[in-house]
């Protein structure tokens, strides 16, 4: 008898998950079954720790390619005391050239000057377009691509060149492509302008941007010979380091606050808020989904108890009859424990294959490529195991408590 009692404490872990497998393979569809909702549960983790990284980069990503770096500022026509002001205090290219002189870290800076015309496209129909002046490191600050042609150049500021950079789709407007509108002349307010470029911005704004589908760039040299005078709409500035935006921006505002007068309003904006938001909304819809996928674990943690429950009932005489050849409750409980354990890690694995998978296809298939984080297979192993813990300490407890005498009678 004790040394019956000796070899039952011998047991190794490797004969008790032995013991575990045989025990499913007896019952094979309850197993499935109750593994299933693991699978479940843990496919939707990854899958939710995958959508929410891949939402989030794709929003900031979108917003970055407007131009992270970008300060822009723009005269609000208001005042601060209410009282009523005589003239306009608009900006000027004095202003962008102190911004330049004062402000540490900035890189490119250009002026915009917003001017509206009517051309005539094929077919003798008129159509409105945008025509804004702006200097050529404008390309640089607003991060744009320029898909035919060239961009203008400092020599043709300085020259004032009547060159002008269109969008492709008013190059597909007036004269069927972008590489045909190359070289081809454009009247604007009755002087001619030579097209040496297309441009477009690198992501989809959706009119939330200064640029639209029919949008002209010329010098703003040239430009002022349409306005008149030296004022601009807005003072756009990129600095080098993006940690320095904050920075950068208030010490923009503070310089133009000192060359006008105290009572006029100047806004100084950067998409640094624009980026805190949109990570904020998409940490918390991942958030949001996370939860969801939990319920799905803690549903199917509720089941492996359910299951392991009735296996304790179904093998009362079992639990018996090693208690009485000198098994411990601490191998008993063990024991009970292993085989949900066993449940859940195999439904975690099986559904974590299943949430890396899915991503991977669509690397496979497409070009885009879906971030997968190494930290959410970390975490469904984790809790897969946590599951499994947590929800077979019951069964497994009641199985270790039972008294060996009354399970031998047990029928």
């Amino acid at each position: 008898m004790a040394e019956r009692v000796q070899n039952s404490r011998r047991l190794d872990l490797g004969e008790i998950f032995r013991f575990a497998i045989d025990t499913f393979k007896s019952n094979k569809v309850r197993f499935m079954l109750t593994a299933f909702g693991m699978v479940v549960g843990t496919a939707s983790l990854i899958l939710v720790v995958t959508i929410g990284l891949t939402g989030k980069q794709y929003i900031l990503d979108q917003i970055q390619a407007i131009g992270a770096n970008m300060i822009y500022a723009y005269y609000e026509g208001g005042n601060r005391t209410g009282a009523v002001t005589t003239s306009n205090d608009f900006l000027t290219m004095d202003d962008l050239t102190a911004v330049r002189n004062q402000v540490p870290g900035i890189v490119f800076a250009s002026p915009m000057v917003e001017l509206h015309d009517r051309i005539t496209v094929p077919g003798g129909r008129v159509r409105d377009v945008l025509l804004l002046g702006v200097s050529s490191e404008y390309r640089w600050v607003r991060n744009l691509d320029v898909t035919a042609g060239r961009f203008f150049e400092d020599e043709d500021t300085m020259a004032r060149s009547k060159v002008a950079m269109i969008t492709p789709n008013l190059a597909q407007t007036l004269f069927g492509g972008q590489d045909a509108a190359i070289g081809k002349e454009i009247k604007l307010s009755g002087l001619p302008f030579v097209i040496v470029g297309t441009f477009r911005e690198r992501v989809e704004t959706f009119g939330q941007s200064e640029i639209a589908d029919d949008t002209i760039l010329v010098p703003y040299t040239v430009a002022r010979y349409f306005t008149g005078n030296e004022y601009v709409k807005q003072l756009f500035f990129s600095v080098a380091d993006s940690n320095d935006v904050v920075r950068a921006t208030e010490q923009v505002g503070r310089v133009l606050a000192s060359r006008h007068r105290p009572e006029s309003v100047y806004r100084v904006e950067n998409l640094t808020q624009l980026l805190d938001v949109a990570a904020k909304v998409a940490n918390a819809l991942t958030a949001v989904l996370l939860l969801i996928a939990m319920v799905t674990l803690t549903v199917s943690g509720v089941g492996i108890m359910n299951i392991m429950l009735a296996t304790v009932s179904s093998r009362i005489r079992e639990i018996g009859v090693r208690k009485a050849i000198g098994a411990t409750k601490r191998e008993i409980r063990f024991q009970f424990l292993s085989e949900a354990m066993f449940i859940s890690l195999a439904g975690g694995i099986v559904g974590m294959t299943i949430g890396l998978l899915l991503p991977l296809s669509v690397r496979w298939f497409t070009d885009y490529r879906i971030p997968i984080s190494g930290l959410s297979v970390v975490i469904a192993i984790a809790v897969s195991t946590l599951v499994g813990v947590i929800f077979g300490t019951v069964p497994a407890a009641r199985a270790a408590n039972l008294d060996p005498v009354e399970s031998l009678r047990y029928e």
